[in-house]
């Protein structure tokens, strides 16, 4: 039997669907969860509408206090769950007080950016996923007068929601947002704690290195592991040299072009390319580093239609990530990779000690970089630092 085409569009996808079907309940009193102590007859602070994580104080006794009053009114209907084992639980409250229990049953979509080209029906890898932006339940019907909880397992911790709703203009997309977020923050905790790490970032930028977009996950772990350990990271850093072979730069290369303000600097970037796989680190550093500005200046005049110094420019490649993630808190990192940029691939150098390093640029562009530092590591670094911007403009 076919399916007409408007029966189709009806649904979200053809591809998903929920496992099964909400527990019926009714009588929820949930309208708000108290932000402070108070005696009897005091004025009180009151939360209806929250994020937390399990790495919050407050959240298992807010949790505890959900799981108690929800599985009381199951009971109630006669019927039974265990919460606490679940993975995914959402609960959808009317204004009547009714309500939709969904525990493990509800489909979930994740939204990411992704590294590569994909197609519908397509398997996703880790290492394909540059950051994630949604967590979403797209069969399950949430009206603007709705009320929403959202209890959700990643790894060994838990994420926490709750929109009550006063103004009785529920959104969606906030709480697909929110729930990103915290499906983000938990899924790559290892990440964030890094860069939340001085002496570990420290370290890390001092040896040229960042949670690149394309090194992010095991990878990067490892360096970031090798950092936090004080170990030398030579032997994992040439170990990672040799992963960039001929097929993974093409795939950079793709991202790269598709962005005009990168298309036009192709020859030179291909020529770059080229020197890597050769083994020569001179030329790429010496292209990459010195191509850069150029291609901000590009990406920034065909937006305000003038150009603009290097501060600026900076500036603008940081806004711009912030702007297509949605959100400062991302696993593009723009925050900490324009400390990256500041403090590495454009650190001033002292002329007169003669001490410049072939990771800044302003060393480079001067000649004063020492001829030592040209390393197939460094030549990498700046790969990646470009690679990382074409995620941002």
């Amino acid at each position: 039997m076919s399916v007409s085409k408007q029966a189709n569009e009806s649904r979200p996808s053809v591809l998903i669907d929920n496992s099964g079907q909400p527990i019926k309940l009714s009588e929820l009193q949930l309208n708000g969860v108290s932000a402070e102590a108070a005696r009897n007859g005091e004025t009180v602070k009151i939360w209806t509408r929250l994020c937390l994580t399990s790495d919050d104080r407050l959240f298992h006794r807010i949790a505890d206090g959900l799981n108690g009053h929800i599985e009381h009114v199951v009971r109630r209907a006669g019927q039974a769950v265990n919460l606490k084992h679940a993975h995914t639980v959402l609960l959808v409250i009317h204004p009547d007080n009714t309500g939709d229990l969904w525990v493990d049953t509800a489909a979930v979509t994740i939204r990411i950016m992704p590294k590569r080209d994909l197609v519908a029906g397509g398997i996703v890898f880790e290492s394909d996923i540059a950051d994630v932006t949604e967590m979403a339940f797209p069969l399950v019907a949430i009206e603007k007068e709705d009320r929403a909880v959202c209890i959700f397992r990643e790894g060994w911790r838990f994420g926490l929601f709750f929109d009550f709703n006063p103004a009785g203009d529920f959104s969606v997309a906030d709480m697909q947002r929110d729930l990103g977020t915290m499906h983000r923050r938990l899924r790559y905790r290892d990440l964030y704690d890094a860069l939340a790490d001085t002496t570990i970032f420290s370290r890390l930028v001092e040896a040229g290195w960042f949670p690149f977009v394309e090194i992010m996950g095991s990878e990067f772990r490892v360096l970031a592991d090798f950092c936090e350990a004080g170990f030398d990271l030579a032997e994992e850093e040439a170990r990672l040299v040799t992963k960039f072979d001929s097929a993974r730069l093409e795939h950079m290369s793709k991202r790269w072009m598709v962005k005009s303000h990168f298309a036009g600097k192709e020859p030179l970037l291909r020529s770059a390319v080229r020197a890597f796989l050769a083994g020569d680190a001179v030329p790429v550093i010496k292209i990459v580093l010195t191509e850069i500005e150029g291609i901000l200046a590009e990406a920034y005049r065909a937006i305000h239609g003038k150009g603009a110094r290097l501060p600026v420019l900076l500036d603008f490649a940081i806004t711009s990530a912030e702007q297509k993630a949605g959100q400062a808190d991302t696993l593009l990192f723009p925050a900490a990779f324009a400390h990256y940029l500041k403090s590495h691939t454009f650190a001033n150098f002292d002329p007169a000690t003669n001490t410049g390093k072939a990771s800044s640029r302003h060393a480079v562009g001067h000649g004063a970089a020492n001829a030592e530092s040209y390393t197939p590591v460094r030549a990498l670094q700046a790969l990646l630092t470009l690679d990382q911007l074409a995620f941002y403009t």
